[in-house]
């Protein structure tokens, strides 16, 4: 069962964010020397980046940082998961050396081929997980109002794909059509998941992930096989889930 945090707030949210992946970081880089996460775009950055960006607590200079998916367009262009990244929480810490930012090739963004994009960047996650599937340290999540993640939508054929670690998508219900995404098999082999969503607007959709698990929307598959999955929301995303499903939040 995923655990649920939920707080008061936006500010009390990015705090909480803030202390856990403080916390995580840590404790991945005492372990095996570096923190390896994935982040995916919407408003994750900006929440996340909040406190974040500002801790001095966090070693950024051992961080190594990918992306869960991504949109085929430039790097300076709005949809950019990689440009939100940047202004919200790259731009503010200089410590994290350049060659542990992991993007989307650019040229092949920018040329909207997605096919070329995700070859390219499953040899990136090849090269630094040493050919072995990834596991990530950390895995941070937002939630779309259809249940959506990374670029897995439901009912599409990408929620079936078993071999590739980063599929192409030209076909996103949501523009731009053409991404790439982590599969299911990279994103349930992290060691720790967090999803992360606020707003009145994501009440229904979060009642019906965590506490009607017949649905099976995209979040719901998500499921590390050795790890766990967190939700951090406000009060107003929980506001229609049962008492018993929410947990104090504690490290």
């Amino acid at each position: 069962m995923p655990v649920v945090y939920s707080f008061a707030n936006g500010d009390a949210l990015s705090g909480g964010l803030d202390t856990f992946v403080e916390k995580v970081s840590r404790e991945s880089i005492a372990d095996h020397g570096y923190f390896s996460v994935a982040i995916s775009g919407g408003s994750l950055p900006k929440i996340l980046s909040k406190q974040l960006a500002f801790n001095k607590n966090v070693d950024f200079s051992k961080w190594h940082l990918f992306w869960a998916d991504e949109r085929c367009v430039a790097h300076d262009h709005s949809d950019s998961n990689f440009l939100e990244v940047k202004k919200s929480l790259l731009d503010h810490i200089p410590q994290i050396p350049k060659d542990n930012i992991h993007p989307i090739h650019e040229p092949y963004a920018a040329a909207k081929d997605a096919e070329k994009a995700a070859l390219e960047y499953e040899e990136q996650l090849k090269k630094f997980f040493n050919n072995q599937l990834p596991s990530f340290d950390l895995m941070l999540l937002g939630m779309g109002p259809d249940g959506h993640c990374c670029s897995l939508f439901p009912g599409h054929p990408l929620l079936e794909e078993h071999t590739r670690w980063v599929a192409p998508i030209v076909d996103s219900p949501k523009p731009p059509p053409e991404r790439i995404t982590l599969t299911y098999p990279v994103v349930n082999n992290s060691k720790l998941v967090v999803f992360v969503t606020a707003g009145d607007g994501k009440k229904d959709m979060v009642q019906q992930i965590i506490e009607e698990p017949q649905h099976q929307f995209p979040c719901q598959r998500v499921k590390p096989e050795n790890g766990q999955v967190y939700w951090f929301i406000d009060d107003a995303a929980a506001a229609k889930l049962k008492k018993e499903s929410r947990s104090e939040y504690k490290l």
